[in-house]
């Protein structure tokens, strides 16, 4: 049953690694939502003992299960799926505002973004300082006569 569980998280977690490697921002949550999951059944496994369920009056002769490891396993899905839904919710934004979800697309995006910030604000400081200048000289020409 161990070599079972592992050959599992071993490929949840390859399957996931390799997800978020894609240059497709879906993917990516996909892949984090497979490598979580992974880390889960990896939890389960490690804590995994066989036994009654722990309420009292507990036998004193039968083992009882662990409930601390699924406890945890419990609140490490409910984090997961709510930090996949805010992942999806922004891939969408993104997607909506772009256009795209290829992250070389949104990379190449941003990059002319910034080089087209970058010149308008050029051009601005230019246009500042030849206004700045204009006005030296008509203070200039003012104080001469």
């Amino acid at each position: 049953m161990n070599l079972l569980f592992a050959i599992v998280i071993g490929i949840l977690f390859g399957s996931g690694v390799f997800l978020l490697l894609k240059a497709d921002l879906f993917r990516v949550v996909a892949g984090l939502v497979l490598v979580s999951n992974a880390a889960n059944l990896t939890l389960m496994s490690s804590g995994l003992t066989r036994g009654r369920a722990p309420i009292q009056p507990l036998p004193d002769d039968v083992g009882i299960a662990d409930p601390l490891v699924q406890a945890m396993t419990l609140t490490a899905l409910v984090i997961g799926f709510a930090v996949t839904a805010v992942l999806l919710a922004l891939s969408f934004g993104v997607y909506r505002a772009r256009h795209s979800v290829d992250l070389d697309e949104l990379s190449r995006q941003q990059a002319a973004a910034a080089a087209e910030s970058e010149a308008h604000t050029a051009a601005l400081d230019e246009e500042r300082e030849l206004q700045e200048a204009e006005q030296r000289a008509r203070a200039h020409d003012e104080s001469v006569s």
